[in-house]
């Protein structure tokens, strides 16, 4: 994943009126902690961060007084209704060091006749490299039979990530398809 990169202005005042103005005027309040550091305030324009946070566990360089700090997005708080950014928490982050994060799964492939798959977890947790964090881990469900299963141990992880969750954690299930006993049963009796 690239980084996206982003100029931001300190933030100063605090509180509910301010962050209502600051987003009025088109600006995301954010934070920016981690590495033991004091948290910095700042706002983010609200566009451009919009369009960068649109991939889970983004990598965003962002540019406070012309001072540089690597960061991943490790929140994003949305208004239930209208689904517009209202905050943003960053996480501090290195070049080299391994993160925790979330990473989604996506299934690709189709199940053989008469079954179906059902998607039991939908993220995995990874450690990876900061800067190399992947934006999903592919399941590919091709040709697979009634009675199988995908657990997390059988994925296939990107390079440099180790899996953290649980090797027996069930991720997919493929199971018999609902109508195909009755329509064996059906066919067998029209017999």
């Amino acid at each position: 994943m690239s980084e996206q990169k982003l100029t931001a202005e300190l933030r100063t005042e605090f509180g509910k009126g301010f962050a209502r103005r600051a987003r009025m005027a088109g600006q995301i309040p954010a934070v920016i902690y981690g590495h033991g550091a004091e948290p910095i305030h700042i706002n983010l324009p609200g566009r451009a961060t919009t369009l960068a946070v649109r991939v889970s566990n983004a990598l965003l360089a962002i540019d406070v007084d012309g001072e540089q700090h690597l960061t991943l997005v490790k929140d994003i708080q949305r208004d239930p209704v209208k689904q517009i950014i209202e905050h943003v928490d960053l996480q501090t982050v290195k070049a080299g060091e391994k993160v925790t994060v979330d990473i989604a799964i996506h299934v690709s492939g189709e199940v053989a006749p008469g079954a179906v798959a059902s998607l039991e977890a939908t993220t995995v947790s990874l450690e990876a490299e900061a800067t190399h964090v992947p934006t999903a881990v592919e399941v590919n469900i091709d040709g697979l039979k009634a009675g199988e299963s995908i657990h997390a141990s059988d994925l296939v992880l990107p390079k440099g990530s180790t899996l953290l969750t649980e090797g027996d954690t069930l991720v997919v299930r493929i199971a018999e398809a609902a109508g195909s006993e009755e329509e064996e049963t059906t066919d067998a009796a029209a017999e």
